[in-house]
């Protein structure tokens, strides 16, 4: 497709920068020393258990690169955290966790980033991770190298590395400021499976510049992409406005969230894919499902539904709703 010249969007990734920062709303007030969330929930394993997996919001600098549609920013700080806050962030969690098998500490950034997470502090940060099966971080692909490999050395588990993939629209991907193609996408997963680092990538249904058809295609291509990368999970998640940017382009009539269909569709399309993949699995994201739907009375049926294709990986048994008439 090609985009409208009417977009009152930069052109150039700098001018990106700023025009994203200009339209931000405020940060939320965050502790160094604490993580701003935590929690434990199911999610299916490589060996198709549906185990309990712990994951830790790190508070930490904010990432370097300005993602037009990333709300993460939100929680991070504009300086590095002292060494040993990442460590007293992680036990404050898992002091008050349940026990988990697998661990994600998600920083709202890159793991890898040396400005975000104290390299010094990876010794301190592995001990405390020595029962865990796997451990998840993730990272932009410019920051996965030594630092990883060094990291992964240190771990008594399977160190797995999230990527955001985001699109492989060609005029689309660009826009969304990441600074990244697909060329170096490709390269750093094929990086990955040389020193035996699983790869899990973040696909996103409907980002901003898309109609509803073009979110489900461009999103199936992306899955496409991310398992002919090797990628071991695929996680689908629908565009949501709130970091300002896409409030503006929102208001202007360039951005919509998905509609709930458009997931489901996307993820449908990703469990036939997974067949011809027997290690990969892909899940739909179904945080705050209810700002994509239109229907209180089949909402809680059709969240419940994508939960359970989660975990087992197979389409689930659709149905039409009395209320709205929608088929799913």
């Amino acid at each position: 497709m090609t985009l409208p010249d009417s977009i009152p969007y930069p052109t150039t990734p700098a001018a990106r920068d700023r025009w994203i920062l200009d339209h931000r709303p405020a940060r939320h007030e965050v502790n160094p020393l604490r993580p701003y969330a935590y929690l434990v929930e199911p999610e299916r394993a490589a060996n198709s258990e549906v185990v309990p997996v712990a994951t830790v919001f790190l508070t930490n600098r904010e990432c370097p690169w300005r993602c037009l549609m990333c709300d993460l920013w939100r929680n991070t700080l504009t300086t590095t955290v002292p060494p040993g806050a990442i460590t007293a962030q992680i036990d404050y969690a898992l002091q008050r966790l349940p026990a988990a098998r697998q661990i994600k500490l998600y920083n709202s950034g890159s793991f890898f980033d040396p400005r975000a997470i104290p390299r010094e502090d990876y010794a301190a940060i592995a001990s405390r991770l020595q029962g865990f099966e796997r451990v998840i971080v993730e990272c932009h692909p410019s920051l996965v190298g030594e630092a990883c490999w060094r990291f992964q050395g240190m771990l008594q588990g399977q160190l797995e590395v999230a990527m955001g993939l985001e699109t492989v629209h060609p005029e689309i991907g660009p826009l969304l400021n990441k600074r990244m193609t697909l060329e170096r996408f490709a390269a750093t997963a094929h990086l990955l499976q040389q020193h035996a680092v699983a790869l899990r990538v973040f696909v996103l249904v409907k980002p901003p510049f898309m109609d509803e058809a073009e979110g489900v295609y461009w999103a199936e291509r992306s899955v496409d992409f991310a398992l002919d990368c090797g990628a071991e999970v695929v996680a689908l998640i629908p565009t949501r406005p709130g970091n300002g940017a896409l409030d503006v382009l929102m208001a202007q009539g360039h951005f919509s969230p998905p509609k709930l269909s458009s997931l489901e569709a996307a993820f449908a399309y990703a469990l036939t894919r997974v067949q011809k993949h027997p290690k990969a699995r892909v899940f739909a994201d179904v945080w705050d499902l209810a700002q994509f739907s239109s229907c209180d009375d089949c909402l809680p049926v059709r969240e419940e539904r994508l939960k359970q294709m989660n975990f087992k990986q197979q389409i689930a048994p659709g149905f039409t709703c009395p209320g709205c008439g929608e088929s799913v």
